[in-house]
């Protein structure tokens, strides 16, 4: 026989306590990790693709699979003729191109809506094309025109609530959905964690005061501000939802656009916000083709830069120069380069290899019609790189270890201008 005294109840009690509070505390990070924060939606990157939706296809065949092997070829068959009327203006026809050259250039199959039976495939499809492949086949009629870098602050208003990055909502998700590689429009999509609350809600969107605009579109790489809206209506619980969406821009808030879409329930909230997220797409891209879009010069950082001043007949490549032998160590930064053609990549290239102190130069990405991404082992700062380039006529963005670089035109580099005393 066991006898517990009662200090020893205590005791145990106690333990057992201390216990359930470990487990409880266990319980709740585990799920916290597994349903992961209420903030923050990472957007997709959709930097490497031409995405086309909206492809209806119906097939009957033997089987429930060749019916939709035989969809699928169908839809990519359909969505090349669409890629290239979209990127030609609008002009029909294009190439005809095998299915062995689509299954080349075709990166994914969207699979927006399918159904299926024992013999018959009836659905709604999404092509994506490789941009470097699918661009040479485009050939020199593809679109090139591309906006500056524009911040985009989605907001939600549901029952009289307006929602930003404060907490995850269907209107965010559905912008970080979308896929950007076909549109004109240079989105920067913040993922809404970190200090992404606090900088970019609802009560900023509303402050048309240019100074703090200036701060956050500086440290978010961006020129001007994008603001698509959307207020949600709900006609009774499980009945219909009517969106009415908004595009709008600039501190000032300005009206580019307006429609509104219905669904037939909550069910179909997802899809209706999608079919939003694409109009209002297409409302900047036609406000950017008819110059309505423009970035506000009230918001550009104006800052002076320091001209050095040296012996005359000195230019700045021996300014670069001299710097670089100074320098201890090396770095690798990433430089991208705008490239309608391959001749702008050469011209990147060459301009890379020409500058004092680069080891190595090497182009990890290629995106015709896009970004393409080098990869420079440079000994020197970051600040020191931009000089050599913008030496050689090259426009420079820079951010944190990235320069995006650009030319106003085709011309060959100029020489490395003179400095005067």
């Amino acid at each position: 026989m066991i006898i517990v005294r009662p200090h020893n109840i205590q005791r145990l009690t106690l333990a057992m306590i201390a216990l359930l509070l470990i487990a409880g505390i266990t319980a709740v990070v585990v799920r916290a990790q597994l349903e992961g924060s209420d903030r923050g939606i990472p957007p997709i990157d959709s930097s490497s693709g031409y995405e086309i939706g909206g492809i209806t296809v119906d097939v009957v065949a033997r089987d429930p699979e060749q019916a939709r092997q035989a969809a699928w070829r169908i839809a990519q068959r359909k969505g090349w003729k669409m890629l290239w009327s979209k990127m030609n203006g609008g002009v029909d026809g294009g190439p005809s191109l095998s299915d062995s050259t689509l299954d080349a250039i075709v990166s994914g199959i969207v699979v927006e809506q399918e159904l299926i039976s024992a013999n018959r495939y009836i659905a709604r499809l999404g092509v994506v094309f490789d941009r470097g492949r699918a661009g040479q086949l485009l050939g020199g009629q593809q679109q090139i025109l591309r906006s500056p870098p524009l911040l985009m602050i989605p907001v939600q208003l549901s029952g009289a609530t307006p929602t930003s990055f404060e907490l995850r909502n269907p209107w965010q998700a559905a912008w970080a959905r979308f896929r950007t590689g076909s549109s004109p429009i240079d989105y920067v999509r913040p993922t809404g964690s970190g200090a992404d609350p606090l900088l970019l809600n609802y009560g900023q969107v509303m402050r048309p005061g240019r100074g703090w605009w200036r701060k956050l579109l500086d440290q978010y790489g961006a020129s001007d501000i994008l603001v698509p809206q959307v207020i949600i209506q709900r006609q009774w619980p499980g009945g219909p939802v009517i969106g009415r969406f908004y595009a709008r821009y600039g501190p000032d808030n300005r009206l580019l656009g307006s429609f509104a879409l219905r669904a037939a329930n909550g069910d179909s909230l997802e899809a209706m916000l999608d079919e939003g997220v694409r109009r209002t797409d297409l409302i900047y891209s036609d406000a950017l083709r008819s110059g309505r879009l423009r970035a506000d010069p009230s918001l550009a950082v104006e800052e002076e830069e320091e001209v050095p001043v040296v012996d005359e007949a000195v230019t700045l490549e021996d300014v670069v120069a001299e710097a670089v032998a100074g320098a201890a160590g090396g770095s690798t930064f990433t430089v991208q380069v705008e490239t309608p053609d391959a001749a702008a990549l050469g011209l990147a290239e060459s301009s890379l290899r020409e500058i004092p102190g680069v080891r190595t130069s090497t182009t990890t990405s290629f995106a015709l019609g896009g970004l393409s991404v080098i990869r420079v082992e440079f000994t020197g700062d970051l600040e020191l790189l931009k000089t050599a380039l913008t030496s050689r006529g090259w426009r420079v963005e820079a951010g944190a270890d990235t320069l995006r670089i650009k030319r106003a035109n085709g011309a060959a580099a100029p020489p490395p201008p003179v400095i005067a005393p």
